[in-house]
């Protein structure tokens, strides 16, 4: 009898072991593909925990949904050749269950929701990696410099600014990139492509930040504001930029001359000086550039386009920020303002060739002679008397000279124009420093021309 009990005890243990394994291989099964455990006999079910909601009624799959089958899944899914295509799109999947999960792609259904900000998702684990940001978690942690991320993608890219890895290359120009992404974007400069359009203007840009960006021209919303002087912006790096006015920050510095810039494109522009390199070239006329900007505005004179018009006084700009200093001889605002004698100007590049006077400042140079200058216009000027270049011709008498200002002083002989005119005696001039000679007459102090 106690030997018969015992023979029954141990088949009891035994089929009790196996139902048990039975419920640990099911469970495994449902949590390796991210999804809760559903009961068989009921129809409906909810999984609900502390920050995650989710209707299960005829969305999530059963082990049973994720067996092989050759059955198709609904109407617009099949099976083909032991794969179940998705007729939308023609992807193909090994198992039933990873095509249901694709058609939410195209039905839009979010069956997994955030109960803190109400946010839905396609699957369960995009969810998951979403409470992250609400728990403050990063389980992954870099071992080079420890900095940690809510996701094992986001430290598998990291790790590339440490391994200088750029796994994604351009097969038309080779240029690299470390995200897929990047290469994504790159692209579209070769194809010209421009999938974003705004729906106001019709224009078209390469990325959606780039047309957001542009909504804001047609909205007038400016939301990044300077705390100094209230000045508003549309993008936070503009703001970011034009702090370093106040604070006289310019972390980009030439090494070369030591010049230091507060935007990196400037220093990159500037480093053409040195290299002599001007990779832009005008169609028309061959002309080259060091910058776009530049080549951009050299178009207006042969396009003969001049789209920034003064309210005042009608005179018509080719560039938005030319129109904007020309206003201050309207407004007399002098902005700029110099530190040694207090001296304003109405533009920042004025009072940077005047700061030369302050400090003997002569950055250009002439390489026949070695003279120097402080502008580099004035370089320029200087070299047509070693070339012997007269670029400007009179259309009268077809006399040449070296400047702009030569010819138009020279013109006055032609037409008769006297500009300059004495308030005493209405006596005019030509010239300015004839003016100044006649005014001795009057004053009784000598000044010889």
């Amino acid at each position: 009898m106690i030997s018969m009990m015992s023979c029954w005890t141990g088949l009891i243990a035994t089929q009790l072991s196996v139902d048990e394994n039975e419920d640990q291989t099911q469970s495994f099964s449902d949590k390796s593909r991210g999804l809760p455990q559903t009961s068989h006999s009921t129809e409906q079910s909810v999984f609900s925990s502390e920050y995650v909601r989710v209707d299960t009624s005829s969305q999530l799959d059963t082990a049973e949904d994720c067996k092989r089958s050759d059955t198709p899944l609904d109407t617009q899914v099949h099976a083909e050749n032991g794969k179940h295509t998705c007729k939308v799109c023609h992807k193909k999947f090994t198992q039933s269950c990873s095509l249901k999960c694709h058609m939410r792609i195209h039905t839009g259904e979010r069956p997994f929701s955030c109960k803190v900000c109400n946010k839905k998702f396609t699957v369960l684990s995009h969810l998951k990696c979403h409470m992250r940001i609400h728990t403050g978690e990063h389980p992954f942690s870099c071992k080079v410099c420890n900095k940690k991320f809510t996701q094992a993608s986001d430290l598998k890219r990291h790790m590339r600014t440490h391994t200088g890895e750029r796994p994604f290359s351009c097969k038309v120009c080779i240029e690299k990139f470390t995200l897929a992404g990047a290469l994504k974007r790159h692209m579209r400069i070769h194809t010209g492509e421009r999938p974003f359009s705004c729906k106001v203007c019709n224009k078209k840009f390469t990325h959606s930040s780039s047309l957001k960006r542009h909504m804001l021209i047609h909205t007038g919303e400016h939301p990044f504001s300077c705390s100094v002087c209230n000045k508003k912006f549309t993008q936070s790096a503009s703001l970011n930029y034009h702090m370093r006015i106040h604070n006289g920050e310019r972390p980009f510095s030439c090494k070369v001359c030591n010049k230091q810039f507060t935007v990196s494109n400037n220093l990159k522009c500037h480093m053409r000086i040195h290299t002599g390199e001007h990779p832009f070239s005008c169609k028309v006329c061959n002309k080259k550039f060091t910058s776009a900007g530049d080549l951009k505005c050299h178009m207006c004179i042969h396009t003969g386009e001049r789209r920034f018009s003064c309210k005042v006084c009608n005179k018509k700009f080719t560039l938005s920020n030319s129109l904007k200093c020309h206003m201050r001889i309207h407004t007399a605002e002098r902005p700029f303002s110099c530190s040694v004698c207090n001296k304003k100007f109405t533009q920042s590049a004025s009072l940077n060739y005047h700061m030369r006077t302050h400090n003997n400042e002569r950055p250009f140079s002439c390489k026949v002679c070695n003279k120097q200058f402080t502008l580099s216009n004035n370089l320029k000027c200087h070299m047509r008397i070693h070339t012997g270049e007269r670029p400007f011709s009179c259309k009268v008498c077809n006399h040449k000279f070296t400047l702009a200002g030569n010819l138009k002083c020279h013109m006055l002989i032609h037409t008769g124009e006297r500009p300059f005119s004495c308030n005493i005696c209405n006596k005019k001039f030509t010239r300015s420093y004839h003016l100044n000679y006649h005014m001795s007459t009057h004053t009784g102090m000598h000044i010889y021309p």
